[in-house]
């Protein structure tokens, strides 16, 4: 996990601002942004593990 942890990281860091606000998953039904992804990721909590997964099954993450 803590790969594509990093793997998030750097892809995010490479996203324009504007793209951060739209929507890139679709998370339990909710809609879910690449800001909302990151805050889970930053708390490590269950949502980002799910994220994490997803984005990594779309090549969304930078290895």
């Amino acid at each position: 996990m803590v790969d594509l942890k990093s793997g998030f990281y750097k892809t995010f860091a490479n996203l324009p601002l504007g793209v951060r606000d739209g929507i890139v998953l679709v998370i339990d039904g909710q809609p879910t942004t690449w800001n909302v992804i990151k805050l889970e990721v930053d708390t490590d909590s269950k949502t980002s593990k799910k994220a994490l997964k997803l984005l990594d099954e779309l090549r969304l993450i930078k290895k």
